[in-house]
């Protein structure tokens, strides 16, 4: 199975901070046989939260992205014009622009997304 994490599950699940995760969700990230991707949506939210110092990491972003995308066996999900466009025809449940990008990314892409945020129930996409 292919499966899209958002910046939250990333962080929980590379840091060992489970607490926040159902027990599906870590199943689903350490199950080798899944594809799991990170979008590199995701990982601009994390450098721009981390260069305002909302998001303390050990190491530089870069460096800590590509090590934890090479530690778990990672696949990097690029932004495309499609995934932007797709945005336009979102309803606003959601104002939060990376959230919005992820979620056109899951419907285009047609795979699920493993987050806590409930609002993502409201679009036609699968949340694990």
């Amino acid at each position: 199975m292919k499966v899209l994490l958002d910046k939250c599950t990333f962080l929980w699940l590379v840091t060992k901070d489970t607490g926040h995760l159902s027990q599906e969700a870590i199943d689903i990230f350490l199950d080798e046989k899944n594809e799991i991707y990170l979008s590199v949506v995701s990982a601009w939210e994390i450098s721009i939260k981390a260069g305002i110092g909302k998001l303390e990491i050990a190491l530089p972003v870069h460096a800590f992205l590509t090590e934890q995308i090479e530690l778990n066996e990672l696949s990097l999900l690029p932004l495309e014009l499609a995934h932007a466009a797709k945005v336009s025809e979102l309803p606003f449940h959601h104002k939060d622009p990376f959230d919005r990008l992820l979620i056109a990314q899951a419907m285009i892409e047609d795979i699920p997304i493993l987050s806590g945020d409930s609002i993502f129930k409201r679009y036609n996409i699968r949340r694990i």
